[in-house]
Parts: structure tokens; C-alpha cells; sequence
């Protein structure tokens, strides 16, 4: 899609509702932020009707919105969590029902009963997860390291990044246990330039194509894709990046995983089972980190 006011360049794209879970998880969460760069550190206050410069600043993320983010194209990239989905072996599967009342209400609901719209105007649901590494997630250090952040500890500015996505899905192709390297990297800056500080690196390896007869079949395909831990220590110590993701549901398929293992005892986060990689550009769209679903 094109952006209304600039014809003549292409809207990002803007990938929306990347599931944050692991240690202590969110259901939805969200985020404000404002451009307050060489203006103020704090939004004007209410009610005080002042039109100043620090106004007009803050306004123009509503006009980088109008300009480039309303007609841009969004993209899941999460697995829904649903019964019987793919899931590492030492995990049960979710469970989903109806909520119930942990107490009577007089003239409105028994204990135990399950709400409805008949009688009482609505429905809740009730899920159990028998464990937060599922679906899409976003492993954060104390996934490993007990001293880690948890994702209660991470700030909202995670929340809105440049997104590179890495292309490995021909190699993938013709080796399925193929591992991404540094090459990869310096080989997607040959075509786009460096990776932005910050960014969220994405690599793209078409796994999640097949998730549907992983479903069927009830299990995953016991060789994967992953990344190297070259490729991640050259991310994050050369390039600078927030973090990096993949479609598999483990980084790698070393004995010891040792790329993950680096990352979390080095207080760095990932992302796993990453979804819909191949419709999102390798340049130019923006991540957003939000809800389950």
C-alpha cells in the first residue's frame, strides 16, 4: 500500500499483536509514547489549554500516524492459542471453557454457575495454560537466568520497533536443520544497509508455513532451523539490536542450547514461534509487541 500523502513512497508496515508471554505473563498490555525529543520530558497537562511547541511535538506522532501508519498494511505474526496446538513435549496442552462463579450473587448468579448472555448479559471465558512457552513468546533473561528481567520488568519502550527481517527460507529449503549465521546478516546490510540500532531481527524460514499439519500431527519435526550464537553475539554486541526472533519454537538444536542459553544469562530477550514472516517486507515496517490471542 502506498501512504495517502506521500504518493510517491511506500506505507511501513506495521506488525501488530506479537503475543507476550513467559514468566510473569501479560494478557494484553499497552503503551503511550510521544515525541518529547528537544522538547519536554512530560506531556503537557490537563486542562491547562496550552498551545505550545511541546503540543505541536507531541502532535506530530498523530500526523506520522495520518501519513504513513493508517492505510499501512498489518500482519499477525502469532499463533493463536487454541486445543491441541504445537506444543515441546514436556508441556500439557491449554484448557478452555466457561468461567464460573466463585460465589452466589442473589438475583443474578449461583455459585459455580457459568456466565451467559440469557441471564446475565454477557460471557467470560476461563483458559489454563500449564505452562507461559506457548504459541508466539517473548522469552525474557529470567526465562534462564534467575536473576533476570521478567516481563513485568520491561519497559514500554519495547513496545514499537524497527523491524529487519532475514531471509533463510531457500537454505531452509534445501537443509531444514540449517542454522543462520553471520553471513546472513552481513549479506541482508549488503541489500538494506545496517541494521538499525534497537531493531527487532526477525529470520524468516518459512517453519511456521507448515504449523497446521504440526496440529494434525501432534507433534513437531524433530529437525529445525535456528540461528547461530555467532549470529546473535554479532547482533547484540556489533549491531546493538533490542532482540532477535525466529519460527521454530527453540533457538537452536545444540545439545546444550547454547545460543539461548547465551542470550538469557546475558539479559537479552527473543522471540519464538514467530508466524507470517513471509508477507512482511525485509525492510522498512515497524514491530509491535502486544496481546495474546
Amino acid at each position: 500500500m502506498r501512504s495517502s500523502s506521500q504518493p510517491t513512497q511506500p506505507a511501513p508496515a506495521l506488525l501488530a499483536a506479537m503475543l507476550v508471554f513467559t514468566a510473569a505473563n501479560a494478557i494484553i498490555s499497552f503503551s503511550a509514547f510521544w515525541a518529547s525529543r528537544n522538547t519536554v520530558a512530560e506531556p503537557p497537562a490537563a486542562g491547562t489549554g496550552t498551545s505550545t511547541a511541546s503540543t505541536a511535538a507531541a502532535r506530530s506522532l498523530w500526523e506520522a500516524y495520518d501519513a504513513h501508519l493508517a492505510e499501512a498494511k498489518y500482519v499477525d505474526l502469532t499463533h493463536a492459542i487454541e486445543p491441541g496446538m504445537p506444543l515441546w513435549d514436556g508441556f500439557s496442552q491449554p484448557k478452555f471453557g466457561a468461567a464460573v462463579a466463585r460465589v452466589a450473587t442473589p438475583g443474578f448468579i449461583a455459585e459455580g454457575a457459568t456466565y451467559g448472555y440469557a441471564a446475565q448479559g454477557f460471557v467470560a471465558g476461563a483458559v489454563s495454560l500449564a505452562t507461559d512457552q506457548i504459541g508466539t513468546q517473548l522469552d525474557p533473561p529470567a526465562h534462564w537466568n534467575e536473576l533476570g528481567a521478567t516481563i513485568s520488568d520491561l519497559p514500554p519502550t519495547v513496545t514499537l520497533r524497527p523491524l529487519v527481517v532475514v531471509d533463510i527460507s531457500r537454505k531452509v529449503a534445501a537443509e531444514p536443520g540449517y542454522t543462520a549465521s553471520v553471513a546472513d546478516v552481513l549479506a541482508w546490510e549488503a541489500e538494506h544497509g545496517r541494521v538499525p540500532a534497537g531493531a527487532a531481527v526477525l529470520f524468516r524460514s518459512d517453519w511456521s508455513r507448515r504449523w497446521g499439519e504440526y496440529l494434525v500431527e501432534g507433534k513437531m519435526p524433530a529437525v529445525f532451523p535456528g540461528v547461530g550464537l555467532p549470529a546473535l553475539q554479532f547482533l547484540h554486541q556489533n549491531r546493538s539490536i533490542l532482540l532477535h526472533g525466529h519460527e521454530p519454537l527453540d533457538t537452536d538444536s545444540t545439545p546444550t542450547l547454547e545460543g539461548e542459553a547465551w542470550l538469557m544469562h546475558h539479559n537479552y530477550l527473543q522471540v519464538e514461534g514467530a508466524a507470517n514472516l513471509h508477507l512482511v517486507p525485509p525492510a522498512g515496517a515497524l514491530l509491535s509487541i502486544g496481546f495474546a490471542k
